[in-house]
């Protein structure tokens, strides 16, 4: 697998039809704009169609501006079976200044697809820098800690069912 597709850099202008109710862009804008970004990281990886299964850790540091730049760095962090970890930063400039901000950090999971929109197989990632081998394991963790929330919300759910049943 060439690794050089596992990391894609996309740059869009925040224009005013972006913008929310107190002149900031709309924080909806950016997450389209976030898995318009992952899909295409991940669709070029793995070369397949892919949908998102999971959006993790939005987290909006700042605002960002009308009139800014917003670059967006996606890498393919880990891969499962059918699914990869795409980890995305989003840095957004002031064009006049050129002044730089760290403005958001999310993590994706991507499904890839086949015709009929089945689960398919993905190409392996195999970490080969000090960055990509730190990504690597934190996608690993946060794997992990997916899976200890799903049985843990499962079990809340039960309960609260169980507890329904029992008020008739």
């Amino acid at each position: 697998m060439n690794h050089s597709n596992s990391e894609l850099m996309m740059t869009v202008l925040m224009t005013p039809d972006k913008a929310n109710f107190i002149g900031n862009v709309h924080g909806g804008d950016l997450l389209k704009l976030l898995d318009q970004v992952a899909y295409a990281c991940a669709s070029r990886y793995s070369g397949k169609q892919v949908v998102t299964m999971s959006v993790d850790q939005v987290t909006f540091r700042q605002p960002v501006h009308v009139g800014e730049l917003v670059s967006c760095y996606a890498s393919v962090n880990f891969t499962g079976n059918t699914s990869m970890e795409i980890g995305i930063k989003v840095i957004a400039e002031n064009i006049q200044s050129q002044i730089k901000r760290h403005v958001n950090s999310c993590f994706f999971t991507m499904v890839a697809t086949d015709q009929s929109g089945k689960p398919t197989p993905v190409p392996t990632f195999t970490p080969n820098t000090p960055d990509q081998f730190r990504r690597h394991k934190g996608a690993e963790l946060r794997r992990e800690l997916r899976r200890h929330y799903e049985e843990e919300s499962l079990d809340i759910r039960q309960s609260k069912a169980i507890l329904e049943s029992g008020k008739s």
